[in-house]
């Protein structure tokens, strides 16, 4: 697994953004996160060794997790990553993004149905955005889908919109002052993705989590190893 960051710097867009880590980390650094600039590792992807072989290896890349793919202040460069991306065809490219109304604005003319090396992620964290973006991330031209529900604010229903999509990946929020998550609504979108067949991953519980009437405080460093051992991964059925 690779990362590859083209510029960095966000502005927040939604509620599930209150407590971005990115924007924490950059208050305390003394950085404007809203200033979206390019990276040093803008070329990376196609950057080479001596003897001709690329730098960055084959294989699953996370692509613009300091910002959002589809940040508008990022317009001018994203036809280069494309090229980058469709040259590249070795590796399969992930973003996320809560930006899923401006993606017909911002596709190459050859994307046709998408290219087979592109993932893309859509967030959401509450039924008003699950409602509003899935709605148009249903309809779009894209190989492959996953939709991303971290953090996870309250219950949510998803069912008419899991058609060809290929993962849901639910969390909880990881602050000293984050929103609760319910464990309850976690099963829930879990039931709802075993119904229609599609793979399912709790990523992390919350910082603050309620489970069976109680709420437990959890320490950053078990966020990850609680959700794993609850057991409830689901991967889909091939027939």
């Amino acid at each position: 697994m690779a990362i590859w960051n083209p510029w960095r710097g966000c502005i927040k867009c939604s509620e599930g953004c209150l407590h971005c880590y990115i924007h924490k980390g950059d208050h305390k650094r003394g950085i404007n996160t809203s200033e979206i600039v390019k990276t040093k590792d803008f070329y990376k992807p196609i950057e080479k060794l001596k003897n001709g072989n690329y730098k960055m290896k084959s294989g699953l890349v996370y692509l613009c997790f300091q910002s959002d793919f589809l940040i508008k202040e990022a317009d001018k460069w994203r036809n280069e990553c494309f090229r980058m991306i469709k040259e590249r065809q070795d590796c399969k490219f992930l973003f996320l993004t809560k930006r899923i109304e401006r993606f017909k604005e911002i596709i190459p003319d050859d994307w046709d149905d998408g290219y087979d090396n592109v993932i893309v992620c859509c967030t959401v964290e509450n039924q008003k955005n699950a409602d509003y973006k899935l709605s148009i991330f249903k309809d779009l031209p894209i190989k492959h889908k996953c939709i991303t529900m971290q953090p996870l604010l309250e219950k949510v229903n998803i069912e008419k919109y899991l058609d060809d999509i290929e993962l849901v990946l639910v969390g909880g929020e990881q602050d000293y002052n984050a929103r609760v998550l319910d464990y309850d609504w976690v099963l829930d979108i879990r039931k709802q993705c075993i119904k229609h067949n599609v793979n399912f991953e709790f990523r992390q519980c919350g910082t603050y989590t309620i489970k069976d009437g109680k709420t437990y405080k959890i320490e950053k460093h078990n966020l990850t190893k609680q959700a794993r051992l609850a057991n409830i991964n689901y991967k889909k059925i091939i027939y």
